[in-house]
């Protein structure tokens, strides 16, 4: 995500040097970075659990994806909500807050003895999504030099293909070997790990200039906000419509036990991290053919799946497709907002965060519908048909490019 962080000094925290020159801080862009590893995967931990849980308080793989749509729809509100409410907040204090919250969410769902109490420890999940995300999103250019900047944003944005290669497999094998609960303890450890880190290697962050209403507002009044915006939807919409029921799908279509499975999302995972590299390294430059090419594989995989995934070979390569498509697509649509607005990179994270959480929980209420009414096969294909549609609309939006430069 180099690309996505312009040097200024208008995100609403930060610490500097008595010259006025931002100081390095690298154990501290670890920090953040493992906050939003920490985030990332207990947000989409229940994918890999997601049979485990439902079936423990008997509910319907769809219901059981309500714990994918709640953190999603309180993170969305919570973004904009959380960084103006708290602009005059430290940032260090703001980060600290919201971590030992996202350790009581964890130890929550690991206690729960009803599946309510599980739903309102991913309300709690989705509140510190919004507020950390929107607010550590913005950070690297007050913890490091500006000539360290885009390394310490690649760095922080780093977390979420691990949390994908390293996470949720992860917390899958623990569940496989000690119950879904060990799972949620588990990560309420490391949240917890995090927090002390945070403490003792973050600097003081004071705020400078506060994100407004008024900002977000002008931002939406912008056509490449908004065009970032359809973008984002479609293709998140067409991947977590579909990844949340992965788990289902491999178990019902592909015949995959629970052992493949965790293996299954493993090679997805590593997957999403070159995907997440190649995505950065190629968004700064060629932004529409990151992007258009990131929702291009989510279409093919998806869309062959039904028939290509009925083979464990096969699924296993798609997943490779798929997991290397949506790894680029985090950093692709963070840089089209940025762009959108490089002067106000703590608002850009903001509608990044909102409109990539909002449609997180979208894609996942969609999809746990139809596969309560159809099957993990027809999730599939709508989501392939989706992330299509987003390939049109970057070609289109070439093609108007190329016809008229200056409505770019």
């Amino acid at each position: 995500m180099a690309s996505s962080t312009t040097a200024t000094t208008h995100d609403s925290g930060g610490a500097a040097s008595p010259h006025g020159s931002p100081v390095t801080g690298w154990p501290a862009v670890v920090a953040v970075m493992l906050g939003i590893f920490s985030i990332v995967t207990t947000e989409i931990l229940p994918i890999g659990l997601l049979t485990r849980i439902g079936a423990d308080f008997t509910v319907s793989d769809g219901m059981a994806g309500l714990m994918m749509t709640m953190p999603g729809f309180l993170a969305a509100i919570a973004a904009p909500v959380v960084t103006l409410a708290t602009a005059r907040i430290d940032r260090r204090l703001m980060l600290c807050v919201l971590m030992a919250l996202l350790a009581g969410a964890n130890f929550l769902a690991a206690a729960a003895p009803d599946y309510w109490l599980v739903l309102v420890s991913r309300v709690v999940v989705g509140i510190v999504i919004g507020g950390f995300w929107s607010i550590g999103a913005s950070l690297a250019e007050r913890l490091v030099p500006a000539e360290s900047v885009g390394r310490a944003t690649a760095v922080i944005f780093s977390a979420v293909p691990l949390g994908s290669v390293l996470g949720v497999p992860a917390g899958t094998l623990i569940g496989d070997l000690a119950g879904w609960r060990t799972a949620f303890v588990a990560m309420g450890g490391l949240t917890a790990a995090v927090l002390i880190m945070l403490l003792i290697v973050m600097p003081a962050l004071p705020p400078r200039r506060t994100t407004r209403l008024t900002v977000l507002r002008g931002m939406l009044n912008g056509a490449a906000t908004r065009f970032a915006l359809l973008l984002t939807v479609l293709v998140v919409l067409a991947h977590f419509g579909t990844y949340t029921y992965v788990t289902p799908f491999l178990e019902q279509v592909t015949d995959a036990g629970s052992g493949l499975v965790t293996v299954f999302l493993l090679v997805y995972g590593a997957a999403g991290i070159l995907g997440n590299f190649l995505g950065g390294s190629l968004v700064a430059r060629h932004p529409r053919a990151a992007f258009g090419t990131a929702a291009g594989m989510i279409a093919a995989a998806t869309l062959l799946l039904p028939a290509v995934g009925q083979w464990k070979a096969g699924a296993v390569a798609l997943l490779v497709v798929w997991g290397v498509g949506y790894g680029a697509v985090p950093v692709s649509s963070q840089t089209w907002f940025a762009k959108a607005a490089p002067d106000t990179p703590e608002a850009a994270s903001v509608m990044f965060t909102a409109s990539f959480q909002a449609t997180i929980s979208l894609g996942a209420l969609a999809g746990g519908l139809v596969v309560d009414g159809s099957s993990p096969s027809t999730v599939m294909t709508l989501g392939g048909t989706t992330a299509a549609l987003m390939v049109v609309a970057v070609w289109a939006h070439r093609a108007r490019r190329q016809a008229r430069p200056d409505n770019a």
